[in-house]
């Protein structure tokens, strides 16, 4: 059975960092495209970022353009714990953000659809103030 778990969401003040995390089980993270996503109230689920699949050091990760430059995705513990790492952060960054893995490789970035991930964690909420 496949389960991803999120955790790390929080309040913060704006300019500040979390690190969210993703346990993974169930399912072998080197052979799929892992994603987070996040969604606001009232808003799409909107793709945040991505990491490929594999052993390359570094990692070959995506990034949306509103969070480029800010938040970084990375792999852990023999890739069962997917991170993001979010910085300066703002108060439009607020939502709850999930992760995602998605059978197969990202091509290079353009998996940016949540109907094309097949697995999901049940979210973590973060909140920015100003």
């Amino acid at each position: 059975q496949v389960q991803l778990v999120e955790s790390g969401g929080g309040s913060v003040q704006g300019g500040g960092s979390l690190r969210l995390s993703c346990a993974v089980s169930g399912y072998s993270s080197s052979n799929a495209c892992m994603g987070w996503f996040r969604q606001a109230p009232g808003k799409e689920r909107e793709w945040v970022g991505a990491l490929e699949p594999g052993y390359t050091t570094p990692a070959v990760t995506y990034y949306a353009d509103s969070v480029k430059g800010r938040f970084a995705i990375s792999q852990a513990n023999a890739k069962t714990t997917l991170y993001l790492q979010m910085n300066s952060l703002k108060p439009e960054d607020t939502a709850m953000y999930y992760c995602a893995a998605a059978v197969g490789t990202c091509y290079m970035g353009t998996r940016r659809s949540q109907y094309e991930y097949k697995y999901w964690g049940q979210g973590t909420q973060v909140t920015v103030s100003s």
